[in-house]
């Protein structure tokens, strides 16, 4: 990214961040060394490891609205700059935190081609989860109203089948969702309802939260493992409280760099598997 487009975003999303009321978060790192401290002893070779953190949206187009009218990106950006780091105290010196300044449709073609320059051994869009229209209510924050809908809170995890390892990449989401589910949160089941129209989906994983979307590019595109992580819905006006927290985000994190070191073991000890995942 450009020096130029990096200092306008950066005040650009100072305001929105200011919302969050986002405060310095003490022992981070000893927390996530010791969460990935957790995982299986492992023969992979984390400095070689190359993970890449994509901030979903942009500043110019960015994603969903807040219950209290805060941008969708400026979520993704703080989660995604969280977990950069706990994968860097792991010892995955090799992540890389990818923003993109280059709007859809163009930019999401960007997005996966850079993750293949780069050689990435697993991508991962960093997101916060909302609701279709018809499914939110209108209320008042702050004088602006705004609009919300309580019923669906939790993550969700995303897969390709026309990925280019759909196997490893089912393997990765149901090692995210499991460690998500560990530390106490919980996927969202209203993907599988009729409500959601065209945005129906298949579970995959019915423990660990993983849908099929076959059709989302940054993960048709890369040619590595890769998932989607809708961290929580922000138009559910307690959980978007919650993930304003540096504590979700670290829960979030700590999960995210325990099930990375689990799936880098699993991959140094078994061969890469490019079998389709099929739905239920």
């Amino acid at each position: 990214m450009h020096g130029t487009w990096w200092a306008a975003a950066r005040l650009g999303v100072v305001f929105a961040i200011a919302l969050l009321a986002v405060q310095p978060q003490s022992g981070r790192a000893q927390e996530h060394a010791a969460s990935a401290g957790q995982a299986a002893a492992n023969n992979c070779t984390r400095s070689t490891f190359r993970v890449v953190v994509d901030v979903g949206h942009t500043l110019d187009v960015p994603g969903a609205m807040s219950a209290r009218g805060v941008t969708e990106y400026a979520f993704n950006l703080q989660l995604a700059r969280d977990i950069k780091q706990a994968l860097v105290d792991a010892g995955f010196e090799q992540a890389v935190l990818m923003v993109t300044g280059t709007a859809p449709w163009r930019g999401l073609f960007e997005r996966a081609a850079r993750a293949n320059a780069m050689h990435a051994d697993l991508f991962i869009a960093i997101h916060h989860d909302s609701v279709p229209d018809n499914l939110k209510h209108v209320w008042e924050y702050a004088g602006l109203k705004n609009e919300f809908n309580d019923d669906y809170p939790g993550y969700a995890i995303f897969i390709s089948n026309d990925n280019a390892d759909p196997a490893g990449s089912l393997m990765f989401g149901s090692m995210l969702g499991k460690q998500l589910e560990r530390r106490g949160l919980h996927y969202t089941p209203h993907y599988t309802l009729a409500l959601m129209g065209h945005r129906r989906r298949i579970l995959v994983d019915a423990e660990a939260g993983v849908y099929r979307y076959d059709q989302l590019i940054v993960l048709r595109q890369t040619r590595m493992p890769a998932v989607l992580l809708e961290a929580g819905s922000i138009v559910n006006r307690q959980e978007e409280l919650e993930l304003a927290t540096p504590e979700r985000r670290s829960l979030t994190s700590a999960a995210i760099a325990t099930a990375v070191a689990n799936f880098c073991a699993a991959r140094a000890h078994s061969p890469v598997v490019k079998a389709a995942v099929s739905g239920h």
